[in-house]
């Protein structure tokens, strides 16, 4: 039943950090997006959050991905009146999306799902060895 909570578990850790980066991917692709009308609000990063969420069956906690929320940080602004987008003062609102900081963001969600993948292959292992010696 361990084995069984251990797969739970990690699998748990799979499904929240696949959703996470997809948010982070998300948050790539609209980079350099613009506002759709003068003057307008860009695409505000969004930032994941986990949760906790206990298997009474198992009789185990699982993360699973939260609800996102916005970055409050300010956009980042730029000068250039001919631009569509561009507020009366000639200036155009940028996303607050850093991509420095969303690869580094990626590359952590990246580690931590190969550490879930590498958890499953142990128990499997595992679970396979066990087989093994209640066979011979």
């Amino acid at each position: 039943m361990d084995f069984l909570k251990t797969l739970a578990i990690a699998a748990s850790g799979l499904r929240a950090q696949s959703g996470r980066m997809r948010i982070i991917s998300e948050n790539i692709a609209n980079a350099d997006s613009t506002p759709s009308t003068p003057g307008g609000d860009p695409y505000r990063r969004r930032i994941p959050t986990f949760q906790l969420e206990y298997d009474r069956a198992l009789g185990v906690n699982l993360v699973e991905l939260g609800q996102t929320e916005p970055d409050s940080s300010a956009f980042q602004v730029k000068y250039e009146p001919g631009h569509p987008a561009a507020d009366k003062n000639g200036n155009v609102k940028l996303p607050n999306v850093n991509p420095l900081l969303e690869m580094t963001d990626m590359r952590e969600a990246q580690r931590t799902y190969e550490a879930n993948i590498n958890v499953i292959t142990a128990t499997r292992r595992m679970i396979q060895r066990t087989i093994d010696i209640l066979k011979a």
